[in-house]
């Protein structure tokens, strides 16, 4: 039994990828089907599965930024992108030795992906090389253009009062079930919306995604170690608590 992991953030897509798969690879175990990157490099890190689907335009952490972080948290896992129409990503990914899908994803094309990831395994090669170039070559592309300007103030709840909150004074963002707490050095508030709901709207320059259900603003950031269990602790230079940053996570600080 091969274990997959599956990344995709639009629910339909996520369910149709599912579907196909079940069609082209009978014996492929899905761990799990994620629909934001974060929760995707928790899960493959847990998982440590054979192959990955990763949709590249994700909130918060890209299909690109998960992979970039595999070689400290699942170095075995063969990697497959799933892209909608880009002509720079498509000729960077012709040149490489790294599977792709285009969306809508189509059973006959999934199935040659689905023999080369096969073969890959067989073999028992991950190219680290070709996938490190690759995630190079992508970054030098033009970025995408936002989908809306970073958010710049929001209202947030504390107790009868609402307040009107600078962005740039948020220490970092809590999950909090379906709402989302607000840390400022001013105290904590209550943003009515779910945190993944935050992610396309925060500036990804200043704020940093460290737990699935936690964001943080780099410039809050006092200092960063490594507890035993190779987990991250932040410290924030205006809140006296401390904030975990889960294991896979650390990958991405290193490339800072």
């Amino acid at each position: 039994m091969t274990d997959c992991v599956i990344a995709e953030d639009e629910q339909l897509l996520r369910d149709e990828l599912v579907q196909l798969l079940a069609a082209a690879w009978p014996d492929l175990r899905i761990v799990a089907a994620c629909d934001d990157g974060a929760s995707a490099l928790e899960a493959i890190a847990a998982n440590q599965p054979q192959v990955a689907f990763l949709d590249i335009r994700m909130p918060g952490l890209s299909g690109l930024e998960v992979a970039g972080a595999l070689a400290g948290v699942s170095p075995a896992t063969q990697v497959v992108f799933v892209t909608a129409y880009d002509q720079y990503a498509i000729d960077a990914f012709e040149r490489g030795a790294v599977d792709y899908l285009l969306k809508p994803v189509v059973l006959a094309r999934l199935e040659a992906t689905v023999r080369r990831v096969k073969a890959r395994l067989s073999s028992g090669a991950v190219d680290a090389g070709a996938l490190a170039a690759l995630l190079a070559r992508l970054g030098q592309a033009p970025p995408a253009a936002p989908k809306v300007e970073p958010l710049v103030w929001l209202t947030a709840s504390a107790g009868l009062e609402t307040r009107l909150i600078m962005v740039e004074d948020v220490a970092y963002f809590q999950a909090d079930s379906k709402y989302t707490v607000v840390m400022t050095a001013q105290g904590e508030a209550l943003l009515r919306k779910p945190i993944r709901e935050l992610l396309d709207v925060l500036d990804p320059a200043t704020f940093r995604q460290i737990h699935r259900s936690t964001i943080v603003n780099l410039k809050a950031i006092a200092s960063i170690a490594r507890d035993e269990s190779g987990r991250g602790v932040l410290r924030l230079r205006t809140r006296p608590e401390t904030l975990a940053v889960s294991q896979p996570f650390m990958a991405l600080f290193r490339a800072m």
